[in-house]
């Protein structure tokens, strides 16, 4: 199992916005494709206006096929540039878990 973390850096006064763009529409294409997700956040303190989500996948593989289905999805194509024009940056991590990690 691996996790993926994605980061992203809401444009000021944006984020009201992007969350209902998630809320009402994003994740209807995304988890049924995607499946998997952990969580979904928002910071409080430290680095302002950022979203972090977290989504599981059996393994890289396992990944990089769900994520070619979603940009494949034409609901994704015509959703994608409303949401990535709230964004003004963003960071992707893949996460291993540990031995003793209660995520496996």
């Amino acid at each position: 199992m691996i996790v993926e973390e994605r980061i992203y850096r809401i444009r000021s006064g944006k984020t009201s916005e992007y969350l209902k763009l998630v809320r009402e529409k994003g994740l209807a294409i995304q988890e049924p494709i995607l499946g998997g997700l952990i969580g979904y956040f928002v910071t409080e303190v430290g680095q302002l206006n950022q979203m972090v989500h977290l989504w599981r996948y059996a393994d890289f593989a396992d990944r990089v096929a769900r994520r070619r289905t979603l940009s494949e999805d034409a609901r994704w194509r015509v959703f994608i540039p409303k949401l990535t024009a709230l964004i003004e940056s963003a960071e992707n991590r893949i996460l291993l878990p540990t031995d003793f990690s209660p995520l496996q």
